[in-house]
């Protein structure tokens, strides 16, 4: 059984990126522990993306790579996304605000392209735009393990953006990756302490990759069964180098009123969002969940459509 219109002080939380509560502590312990090397972490970004800085968060790592172009308030930055429709965060967009003007198709005043690989899911035309000569920045924050077929995600533009509570049991962390002659203009406001904490607890989760990986493979799985047999279905084609962020959604019409459904999810300690401009919305779906998690949102999902 489950509890239907909890408490507000007794909700649980179940949020997009896999950190729980729980994890607070062990990654303490693990940042304590002075046999907990930082190696690990370091290693694997050299080996695969060369020269790299750690930022708080994503959102750091996009400023200083668009800092590092010296863009002037007139300049343009065309964003591009895997789905192209309208929605992009917000997370974006104010950073791009903070030195020009945007827009989402590319045209003759396009300075920068700011391509958004979304949800993990890689956008389907980077060799077409990297042969225009326009400057890219690649946003593979939610696309942290995601790849195409030539390997090249990530490579494709000057910097690329990473952000490591997308996909690990941390709370801080970002990457700025620079594969370009460009000066970076500027530095994190990470500390030291902070950063020692980064390369320690994410060495540890990375030497657990394999095992993180199935896990996520098995609740993606699972969870997508479950919903289609409500009705709902698949939004992004997935195939074999695809490491969803999320389990996005078709709702074919299936919640009448879609807004309603992120308050209802809320309400019941489920982070969620509505896939803007479409009918489709998109929910928790990571190593942190067990099937019993997927049988719960999808019990909430019920009673919203047994409402309606």
């Amino acid at each position: 059984m489950f509890v239907i219109n909890p408490d507000q002080y007794s909700l649980p939380a179940y949020r997009i990126g896999p950190f729980t509560t729980k994890d607070l502590s062990q990654n303490h312990s693990i940042c304590n522990n002075p046999k907990k090397d930082i190696e690990s972490l370091d290693n694997y970004c050299k080996k695969r993306f060369g020269e790299y800085n750690y930022t708080v968060n994503g959102r750091e790592a996009i400023y200083l790579a668009l800092k590092s172009y010296q863009l002037k308030k007139t300049d343009l930055v065309t964003i591009l996304t895997t789905s192209q429709n309208f929605y992009i965060s917000s997370c974006v967009t104010n950073e791009i605000e903070k030195f020009c003007k945007w827009n989402r198709e590319i045209i003759p005043e396009t300075k920068l392209i700011f391509v958004n690989h979304e949800f993990g899911y890689i956008y389907p035309e980077m060799e077409y735009i990297s042969s225009l000569e326009i400057p890219i920045i690649e946003d593979c924050c939610t696309t942290f393990f995601s790849q195409d077929s030539k390997g090249k995600v990530g490579k494709y533009g000057d910097f690329a953006v990473y952000s490591f509570p997308k996909f690990f049991p941390i709370q801080i962390g970002g990457l700025l990756v620079k594969n370009t002659d460009i000066t970076i203009i500027g530095n994190s406001i990470i500390d030291q302490d902070s950063k020692l904490y980064i390369q320690k607890v994410i060495s540890f989760y990375l030497e657990k990759q394999e095992d993180l990986l199935v896990k996520r493979s098995e609740i993606y799985d699972y969870a997508l069964k479950i919903f289609e047999k409500m009705g709902f279905t698949e939004r992004f084609a997935n195939n074999r180098l695809t490491i969803p962020s999320v389990l996005m959604l078709n709702n074919h019409k299936r919640i009448k009123d879609l807004p309603s459904l992120k308050t209802h999810f809320w309400n019941h300690g489920i982070q969620t969002s509505i896939f803007y401009g479409e009918d489709a919305f998109f929910l928790p779906i990571h190593q942190s969940l067990s099937k019993t998690d997927v049988d719960y949102f999808a019990f909430v999902v019920n009673n919203l459509i047994e409402k309606q």
